[in-house]
């Protein structure tokens, strides 16, 4: 079973800055702001810092809707009783790249935790799964298992149906919400590395009937 991670909030604002951003360039450079600055060489390195600044807010902004992971999953292999997380370290420069780390967990370790949210833009409930030791509560990890945020009822029926199916009960193909938060991209930006998508998917042999 495999549970994308969605954010509810902050794709249509990185859509919008980056619009904004390239419309007033293209206005300054229109204008001849920046020629009128580069000719002066008392506000040569201003401009230059103004014009590097805004061009990497641009760029990141740009990078971060059109290649960002959208929705990066969680799948739970109820055979293999573990749990593989898909997570991606973000950097502030552009340039950088953002690898991708699969974390593998076992199902037996994980203990889900409610948190509710108080911020501006989410605001709601939130479940958070806690790897501890092996017979204990101490806790060595800790991933979100939806960043989107919703009602104690969504969080309650979603850290429920993933214990039930990895309990090896029924559970309910209708999806509790079918809306999708905007996270539109021309590019496939989940992409598994090609071991850890077979060993993800793997069934062992000692389960086969």
């Amino acid at each position: 079973m495999e549970i994308p991670r969605y954010v509810n909030y902050g794709w249509g604002g990185q859509w919008f800055a980056v619009l904004l951003g390239l419309f007033s360039f293209g206005i300054l450079f229109a204008l001849g702001v920046f020629s009128h600055l580069f000719l002066n060489p008392a506000s040569f390195f201003t401009g230059l810092i103004v014009l590097f600044s805004g061009f990497l807010v641009i760029f990141f902004f740009l990078k971060s809707v059109l290649f960002e992971p959208r929705g990066a999953p969680v799948r739970f292999n109820r055979k293999q009783q573990k749990v593989y997380v898909y997570e991606y370290k973000k950097s502030i420069w552009p340039w950088a790249r953002w690898p991708v780390t699969i974390k593998v967990f076992d199902w037996a370790d994980i203990q889900g935790e409610r948190v509710e949210m108080s911020g501006h833009a989410d605001w709601g409930h939130r479940v958070y799964c806690a790897v501890c030791r092996p017979g204990t509560y101490q806790v060595m990890d800790r991933f979100v298992l939806t960043w989107t945020v919703g009602s104690i009822h969504d969080v309650y029926g979603l850290w429920s149906a993933c214990c039930q199916y990895m309990q090896g009960k029924a559970v309910s193909d209708k999806p509790l919400r079918t809306d999708t938060p905007p996270n539109w991209t021309p590019f496939r930006t989940v992409r598994w590395p090609e071991d850890m998508d077979k060993a993800s998917r793997a069934v062992p042999e000692w389960s086969i009937k």
